[in-house]
């Protein structure tokens, strides 16, 4: 048997194999960014029994969207419609984590309250483009974030994850990779502040372990993962020593006692593969730092996701030290061929 269809434990709960679902973008909410019968339909086609899928990215705050049409979790209004989609996952044998977001500077003005401008923890702006009712649109440059207005944010996660229980998920997953505002706070190319979010690795690290810990306390330390993409560019990011910032990082969550790391490869930008060929170093150069379960991301095939997982649980046959793999960020080059697939299913708000 293939080690990809071997068992493997995250916090509580054992998976009857190591292909997870990644979080993908759809954007096909209802008005009021309510999950939508599409997506009742979407999850439930993809659950199996003893399998896990990561949910698309789900915005915290009406200030955390870059891209309209994404379900939201940062109202009560919303968690009715995703108890209809973790229902359908339930059925299936299936587990489902909630992945908590908010975009910070990759957004437009067009997306925010009263056409404020994002926010950030720099006024920096990104390349790239923000996802309007009217179509891409550049990222607006962002404000600054005052520092009397940060613990809203963690407040605004911890909020989220609460309504992530309510509506029946499983777990919780912190996207703190792609440029995103965790992201963001992290890495000195886009964090010039000088109080104690910016400067040192340590304060830098401070939002994304604070909105850690606020989602521990909702759910328990095993049922929180964290998403982080090490030397990843999209988004216009960079940092000026990713090892030590990232080392720290993992350092830290593994301290905590997070579920699971899940780590995307610099060798994927956003939905592109930007470095064919190139072995997953992120995820073996992390892999020592934590005794986490690991996922790793980021234009597998099935033979190299053989090799990471043989890689990650060398030494030891320690589940927790085990390595899953996402099946849907398989390169679409080289798309698996147990079912029909169609390229538009791949682009948000596409269906066939």
């Amino acid at each position: 048997m293939s080690t990809l269809f071997s068992p493997v434990k995250i916090g509580p709960y054992q998976l009857s194999h190591r292909v997870v679902m990644a979080p993908l973008t759809r954007m096909r909410s209802d008005p009021g960014d309510i999950p939508s019968d599409l997506m009742v339909e979407y999850y439930s086609q993809r659950a199996s029994k003893g399998g896990l899928i990561i949910s698309e990215a789900t915005p915290v705050s009406i200030r955390g969207y870059g891209y309209a049409g994404a379900p939201g979790i940062y109202s009560d209004r919303q968690i009715e419609g995703w108890c209809r989609v973790t229902d359908a996952v339930h059925a299936k044998g299936g587990r489902i984590f909630l992945q908590l977001w908010h975009v910070g500077r990759q957004s437009h003005t067009d997306l925010q309250p009263d056409g404020e401008r994002p926010v950030a923890p720099s006024a920096i702006a990104a390349e790239g483009h923000a996802y309007t009712r009217q179509g891409e649109v550049p990222f607006s440059m962002p404000r600054a974030l005052a520092l009397e207005q940060i613990p809203g944010i963690v407040e605004e996660f911890r909020a989220g994850a609460e309504r992530a229980l309510r509506a029946g998920f499983d777990g919780v997953e912190i996207h703190g990779a792609n440029g995103y505002l965790p992201d963001q706070f992290l890495q000195d190319g886009t964090n010039k502040r000088t109080d104690e979010y910016g400067g040192p690795i340590e304060n830098r690290a401070r939002f994304l372990l604070e909105i850690t810990q606020a989602a521990i306390s909702v759910w328990g330390a095993d049922r929180v993962g964290v998403r982080i993409a090490p030397s990843g560019t999209y988004g216009s990011m960079s940092d000026s020593n990713p090892a030590a910032t990232f080392g720290y990082v993992v350092t830290e969550l593994d301290r905590i006692g997070i579920a699971y790391l899940h780590v995307v490869e610099p060798r994927i930008k956003g939905t592109e593969e930007i470095a064919e060929g190139k072995a997953p170093i992120a995820a073996q150069h992390l892999r020592p730092k934590s005794g986490r379960t690991l996922i790793a991301a980021g234009a597998f095939t099935g033979e190299g996701a053989v090799v990471i997982i043989a890689a990650a649980t060398q030494d030891t046959d320690s589940p927790e030290r085990s390595a899953v793999f996402p099946l849907l960020q398989v390169n679409e080059k080289r798309p698996c061929h147990a079912t029909g697939w169609w390229r538009g299913n791949f682009q948000p708000g596409r269906t066939k």
